[in-house]
Parts: C-alpha cells; structure tokens; sequence
C-alpha cells in the first residue's frame, strides 16, 4: 500500500518537497523510519521561484538549511516537466536513495503518476499522508506545532487576496470550511508556506511585500 512504508529497515529517501504543509508533514513521518538525503524541488523556467507554489529559492534555500537537507532541484516547463524529474530521482538514486516519499493526499492521478515514476528509476514509493481523511491531517499539521502562511490562491475557487498571509490554524481551518473550502487545498484552492516546526532548527523569517495575480490564481510575494 502507499501509505505502508516498505520493508526494509532505515532506508535512505529522497523527498519530493513544495515548501508546504503536506510534504512537510511526510517529511515528519518519513524522518522517523528513514534518512532523507535530499529535497527534490521544481523550479520555474527562469530557476528564481519553485514551480508549484511560486516562493522564491532564497526562501526555499532557507527552510532546506533549517530542516538539515540539501534541494537538488531543476528548472523546468511543464512540457519537460516529467523528464527532469526522472534525472532529479536518477541522481538521487546514484546517491544511496531508494524511496520516494511525496506528500500526496487522495487524488488518484497524483499517486498513479508518481507510482509510473518510481518504476522507471526502481525505487519504492511512500506516500505516509494517501487517504487519510483531510481535515485530520491539517489539524494535525497544526497541533504538532507547525507553522504555515497561505502564500497562493485560486481566486476562483473561494478564496480571496484577503487569505494571503494568513496563517493556517484551527481557526482558519474552521473558517476555510465553513466557507465550502476544503481545509487541505487538495484541488489547488490554496498553497502554504511552511516557516516553522518540530523538525525545523530555526523558524523562516519573511515580510510579505506585494501581491501578483494572473485574474485565476494570486500569489503573495516575499522577501527574507
């Protein structure tokens, strides 16, 4: 199953990290039974912000130094999007790793995608956080003592620029819900930012200093 981790004991990983909530959270999890030798990040076609969820590298540089881990990570359009993935996973595996491990929730193309990947470089798949019920795991996110800030929205989706900045807490939680906004942002409603918690060695310092918006999505932009 891709919630199990494998069998073999103390395996070294590779995780496929957003800066977010969810891959962090897997991170929690996989730390526990593995050890990470990287962070495998995408990045946009100019190399200067992460592709998913648009922060810029300095800061991503700065949660990597905090979490102990090194970024091999590549710049990418989405057309080559999956090539360079494959020679991310390929030289992570020449360096000792023998599993993938993604913060995936519930969306069936994400985890079959990602299942085709690992067989094509032969290592396992983790996915610690797959089909666990969504509201569970961002309150859990949250009671561990992790930190997140909304940093992108889909203006078409419930959220407003209102939300950037925010950070993600019960009461936020609550109130995302209570809006008819799934707490996870599983189908893209929002991205986080993490900048604290209990494996991080010191917390993210950021200042938000504008907002940029393509009419769909909104994203805040941040200094450190």
């Amino acid at each position: 199953m891709l919630n199990q981790w494998p069998q073999n004991s103390n395996p070294k990983f590779i995780l496929s990290f957003s800066g977010g909530k969810d891959s962090t959270l897997a991170l929690y999890y996989a730390l526990q039974q593995g050890e990470c030798i990287g962070l495998i990040m995408m990045l946009s076609d100019e190399g200067d912000h992460s592709r998913s969820h648009g922060v810029p590298m300095p800061i991503t540089q700065k949660q990597a130094n905090s979490l102990g881990f090194p970024i091999l990570s590549a710049q990418s359009s989405w057309d080559d999007y999956e090539v360079n993935y494959l020679k991310l996973l390929e030289d992570a595996k020449l360096k000792g790793a023998e599993l993938l491990v993604t913060g995936d929730i519930d969306v069936p193309e994400h985890a079959s995608w990602h299942e085709q990947i690992v067989q094509k470089v032969d290592l396992d798949l983790y996915m610690p956080l797959w089909n666990r019920p969504r509201r569970e795991i961002v309150e859990e996110f949250v009671n561990r003592g992790f930190k997140a800030m909304i940093v992108s929205v889909n203006l078409t989706m419930g959220m407003t620029t209102e939300d950037l900045g925010k950070m993600l807490t019960l009461e936020m939680i609550q109130n995302l819900e209570d809006r008819g906004i799934d707490p996870c942002g599983e189908a893209g409603e929002f991205h986080t930012l993490v900048i604290d918690g209990p494996i991080f060695q010191l917390p993210i310092e950021v200042f938000p200093i504008d907002i940029r918006s393509n009419g769909t999505n909104a994203f805040l932009q941040l200094t450190s």
